[in-house]
Order: structure tokens, then sequence, then C-alpha cells
């Protein structure tokens, strides 16, 4: 809970930062300049090729008691509205002594080598001031944005132990006032419309680089943002700055990127559909020869994907073991029974989405089957593959309205071959489910009350009853089996005789 709170504040904090560095203008000067405290008459010297080695002082000097305050801050100058650059301006506090003839300030950065300004105390000044603190500022050392800075200072003489480091990290392009103004930070402004209709987004650019074109394109934003479509130019000439880009998905990690056409330009992107995490559940795949139900995200995305039963009180039951935590691979399933009550549940944090992707299917993987003219209607298991079913009897309870099974008997169905199921029913279900598969729902099969009893009362006024030719599929939930169906009798209709499953 504590890691939790430190995590969420941590984060407020980073995001105000982040918007206060935003709405931040630094201070503009028109040239660069070194600054002493006044009285204190310093001037710029030329550094020798190889640096000085430290000397012991004639007094006890010691880092501490020489240096009371070192602060940066980054200014900007500018030459007109988007040729500005950086500069990092360095004030120190030291306590001037007679031995200390000036200061010796040092920056290094990555990749670069390290640049070194001296400044030296006029010794008129300096034995005038000696034992007063006094101020050195300079602003003459030019940054990059997100640059990191390592600034050593020493004194001249370069006393030995007397010696200030410490780093500073230049303001990021995400400040407002470098993305206006200095050219490595202008990205240009991107504004859409989206023709849901035509599937094309009319990309409108402003504050773009002065005498540069500009590209747009959309991208697959993952890692890096990976290109869809061809780049399309923006001429600097046109006084309208657009471009149509067509799109074939309105996916969340779609995102519109543009950037100046000149060397290593920064680029920004837009990401018109970012809550569309509904458009990732569509790319469902089964392969019936190798019964494997596979999903693969079209986007990057953290998410818990579950096979489970849908009932039809709407709620979908996990089935067991049946859960993947995707980001990015394909997931399978393997040995799974196509059945339109299987569903796939995405859960992405607190939301989720269900998917049925068998509930349109016009093929059916097996079904019961209901033929004959009444009176003698037989009901056969008929499969399009080698299947295995657990058949069950069971009881609808009038209190919980679920369906217990009294005793289940193990079926087996060749392919394209029907098995008659000879049944001794009466206000009662069976409960049918392949069980030589890894992923199967149980389906429900439900039989009208004493049926047969109440056809045969009505064929003693009409002996010549309809042919009927019924199919049920087992494809539909609580499917009832109704006119036309031959229910013997059951326990609850008088005869104590159990259902009697009988294969071929």
């Amino acid at each position: 809970m504590i890691l939790w709170i430190v995590l969420l504040m941590s984060h407020c904090c980073f995001s105000l930062n982040r918007a206060a560095a935003e709405s931040t203008t630094l201070e503009r000067i028109k040239k660069c300049a070194t600054r002493c405290s006044q009285g204190l008459q310093c001037k710029p010297k030329a550094n020798g090729l190889f640096p000085r080695p430290c000397q012991k002082p004639a007094e006890v000097l010691n880092a501490s008691s020489v240096f009371h305050n070192i602060s940066f801050s980054t200014v900007m100058s500018c030459q007109g509205r988007q040729k500005c650059s950086l500069h990092l301006r360095i004030k120190t506090l030291l306590q001037l002594s007679e031995s200390i003839h000036g200061v010796s300030i040092c920056t290094a950065t990555i990749g670069m080598m390290n640049s070194c300004r001296t400044f030296v105390f006029a010794k008129a000044s300096r034995q005038k001031m000696a034992g007063l603190q006094v101020e050195v500022e300079n602003d003459c050392t030019d940054i990059s944005p997100n640059q990191q800075v390592q600034v050593t200072v020493k004194t001249v003489p370069n006393y030995c132990d007397v010696t200030w480091t410490g780093t500073y990290d230049a303001p990021g392009c995400f400040s407002g006032d470098l993305r206006r103004h200095v050219p490595e930070c202008i990205t240009g402004r991107l504004s859409y419309d989206a023709d849901t209709e035509r599937r094309e987004m009319i990309v409108n650019v402003s504050d773009m680089l002065e005498d540069s074109n500009y590209y747009v394109r959309l991208c697959r934003k993952d890692f890096i943002c990976i290109g869809t479509e061809a780049i399309k130019l923006i001429n600097k000439e046109e006084p309208v700055k657009s471009a149509v880009l067509p799109y074939s998905r309105p996916l969340p990690c779609l995102c519109i990127e543009g950037w100046s056409a000149v060397a290593d330009a920064p680029r920004v992107q837009v990401c018109p559909f970012k809550d569309r995490l509904e458009e990732l559940w569509s790319g469902v795949t089964f392969d019936p020869l190798e019964q494997t139900l596979s999903w693969e995200p079209a986007c990057p995305v953290t998410a818990v994907v579950t096979l489970c039963h849908k009932g039809e009180d709407g709620v979908c039951v996990a089935l067991p073991h049946a859960s993947r935590n995707v980001s990015r691979d394909k997931m399978t399933f393997a040995k799974v029974d196509p059945h339109p009550q299987l569903c796939i549940k995405f859960t992405v944090g607190s939301q989720s989405w269900t998917s049925c992707p068998f509930a349109q299917l016009s093929f059916k993987a097996w079904e019961l089957v209901v033929s004959g003219k009444q009176g003698h209607e037989a009901v056969k298991m008929l499969a399009h593959t080698d299947a295995t079913f657990s058949v069950g009897q069971c009881v609808n309870s009038a209190e919980s309205g679920s369906c217990h099974i009294a005793e289940t008997h193990s079926l087996h169905v060749e392919r394209n071959k029907a098995v008659a199921l000879n049944l001794t029913l009466c206000k009662a279900c069976l409960q049918v489910k392949r069980v030589d598969v890894n992923y199967a729902v149980p389906v429900t099969h439900c039989f009208d009350q004493c049926m047969h009893q109440r056809r045969r009362q009505k064929r003693r006024g009409n002996k010549k009853g309809p042919t009927a030719n019924t199919v049920a599929s087992a494809l539909q939930t609580q499917t009832h089996l109704h006119e036309g169906i031959l229910i013997p009798d059951s326990p609850q209709c008088g005869n104590a005789e159990k259902a009697v499953l009988i294969s071929k």
C-alpha cells in the first residue's frame, strides 16, 4: 500500500513538473557574457594545451570552505522566431582569499571533448575583497535539449582537493517554449478529421519548421512507429498544409506521424483511435482440422484472454485452466470444440469485452437430429468429425433453476455416422459435452413433459398425424425439442425406467 502511494505521488509530481515545464518561458539573452561581483575585476584567460598538475595551497583550503554554492540554469538566445539556441548559465559563489587568483569551469557531455573556461581576478581587486564571498557567473556554454552536462569547478591556481563536481540535465523538447523556437524541437502541430465512411484521415499541419518541407504518414505504434502506408510530402510553398491518408482499420495503435524534411528531425505523433480497444478483438481464427483457436493482437496490448461459457443470462463463466496473458505474441488454444456458447473474454485493466466467434457459424460440428413421423420419432447424435461425448440425464430444479445430473454415459460418434439414442425421458433434460477436446462447454437439451401421452390422446381423433423432421442443433443453449418428438415415460411420469443410451 505504501509503495502504491509512493508511485502515485511520484507520477503526480512528474505530471505537475512536466506541466510546469511546458508552460515555462526561458530567460532570453542577446549574447553570452561573464559577470563578477561588483568591485571584482575578472577577465577570461586562455587555457594551455595540457592541464597543470594540482599543487598544495599555502593555507588550509578545501572544497567546502571555498565553494559555498554553485547553481545551474538554462537561458536562450535567438536570431529569429525559430532560430534559438540554449546556453548553460553557471553561478559560482566562493570564499575569496589572497591565494585564489581565479576559477576554472569545465563542462563535459557524452561523446564530446571537455570544454574549459578560465577567469582570473585582477590583483588589486582580489586583495581588496579577500575574505569576502564573491560571485562569478557565465552563460557561454552551448547545450542541447535533453543533454546531461557534467560541470567541474576548480581554483586558479589548481589546488589539490579544492574541486567541486556536479551534473545538470538540460530541459527536454516537451517544453512548449523549446517546441516553438528551438529547431531541434520543432515538430509541427498535427490536427485531423477522420472520415470513417471513406476510411480516410485528413491531416492538417501548422507551426512547421520554416523554409522546410514536411512529411506525414500513418504508422502502427510499438517500440517504434512502423509505417503502414506511403509517406506523403507537404511542400513548404503550399498555402494549405494538408494531406489525405487512407486507412483500413481504426486500431488504437494507428497513429499519424509528422516531421520536418531535414536530417535527424524530431517527430510528432497523434493517435486518433487510441481508446478503440474493441477493434483488437476481431482477429480470432479457428483451424477445423487442428481444432485450434488462435488470436494475435494487431496492436501491443496487455490483456488477459479467457475462454468462457456464455449462458442465456449473458454471463460468461470462465472455463477451468483457460486463461492466457497476452501482450504482443500470438495466443493459441489447442483442441477446442467450436460451439456458439464457447466465447472469448478479453480483459484490459477493469474493462472486459466478450466475443463469440462461433455464434454465427453455419457449419455445425455436431448436432442432435430428431426425425420420423409423429409417434415414431428417433433422436440421433451426428458429428462431422470423430468425437466422444459425455451424455447425462439431469432434472431441472424449480428452486435454483439449475440442472442436476443424475448419471452420465460416454458416447463415441464416428464421422458422419449417426448414433441413435433410445431415450426414456419425461420432464427432464440431457446435458451433452465433448470430452475428447481440451476446451468444451456443456450443452443442455430439455424435453417437454410427457408429450407422447398427450399426442396419443390427440391421435385418437385423428389417426393420420403430420410428418415431422426437426433438427435440434446441439449448438443452441437450452434447446427445447417440441412437436414431432416421441418422449418415452420417465420416473416423473410414473415409470421407474432410466434413460438408456444405445450406440449403434
